[in-house]
């Protein structure tokens, strides 16, 4: 997310001062024309800190290169409410404490910026010791882009539980489902070709997604083609036997509870290693082969599709 919010930033006026602690990515600031700095200076000098470093590696940081220099007046403000949430950062009672959530990923805070479009976010204050930190946070996603398409107010547990509900019980529903579907598909005879490009390779499903955005899910349906709605609404309730609502139950009582975060900060401290036996296990499975192979047959001579 630094990349295109410091863009953005600058774009719309706004005094940028990038450090990073990989001298690559300074050296790649540098060279887009950005001013840099240490950690340690930047947060002497600087009156708003946007802490965009990933969640896992921010505690770290933050206390041994952000907290000792913080003065009065300052203006911390995340973009993911993940560390102060699950109370890996406390920050001292003499500084404002802010949230500006995309609802999107870092390459369409930036691209949607330069169309116009800009894109949905939450916003919080979870510490007000200036008396003027939602002026700040305001600013900071008028600035962003981050208000053209609405900011809801949230409190910064719930920007952080939300999040991981999604990453943890929507996705993995939906990975298993489509995963499922077309071992299944494959398996009755189907071409692995027509059954990836079916699923979501041709892009139907996003556009689907894409215009329920726009209008709502139950808009969409209706735009359908009357075959499409008959299937989907007659046979949605068969779905109801999948006791999809009580796993998800069970997964947001990990997250609310902190169990997760904890598993995660443990995973990290071990350098990820269930992650990478994870990520094995399943790019050894044979279907992400013929996904590969299909994506290869769709594939133009010019790289695009």
């Amino acid at each position: 997310m630094g990349c295109p919010v410091a863009l953005n930033l600058r774009d719309s006026g706004v005094d940028v001062l990038v450090c990073d602690n990989r001298l690559e990515r300074l050296g790649e600031a540098a060279a887009a024309g950005f001013d840099t700095a240490t950690i340690q200076q930047v947060v002497q000098s600087c009156d708003i800190l946007m802490l965009l470093y990933r969640d896992e590696a921010m505690p770290q940081i933050y206390l041994e290169e952000v907290s000792p220099y913080l003065r009065r007046g300052q203006a911390l403000i995340f973009s993911s409410a993940y560390n102060v949430a699950f109370g890996f950062i406390e920050a001292p009672p003499f500084v404002d404490v802010g949230l500006v959530a995309a609802r999107t990923v870092g390459a369409a805070v930036r691209e949607r910026y330069l169309t116009g479009q800009g894109f949905a976010s939450f916003v919080a204050v979870g510490q007000d010791a200036s008396g003027s930190a939602w002026r700040t946070v305001l600013a900071l996603a008028l600035a962003l882009g981050a208000l053209r398409e609405g900011a809801v107010e949230v409190r910064f547990e719930q920007e952080a539980e939300l999040d991981l509900f999604l990453q943890q019980a929507v996705l993995p529903a939906f990975h298993h489902i489509v995963m499922t579907a077309a071992q299944l598909l494959m398996d009755q005879g189907f071409p692995p070709e027509a059954v990836f490009t079916e699923l979501y390779l041709s892009g139907e499903v996003a556009d689907y997604l894409s215009q329920a955005s726009r209008v709502g899910l139950m808009e969409t349906l209706k735009v359908s083609s009357l075959t499409s709605q008959y299937g989907t609404l007659s046979r949605f309730d068969r779905f109801n036997e999948l006791k999809l609502e009580r796993l998800m139950e069970i997964t947001l009582e990990e997250i609310r509870s902190g169990r997760f975060a904890q598993e995660w900060a443990k995973e990290f401290a071990a350098d990820y290693p269930r992650l990478k036996q994870l990520a094995r296990q399943r790019e050894r499975m044979e279907m992400w082969e013929m996904e590969q192979q299909t994506l290869e047959f769709l594939r133009r001579d010019d790289g695009k599709y």
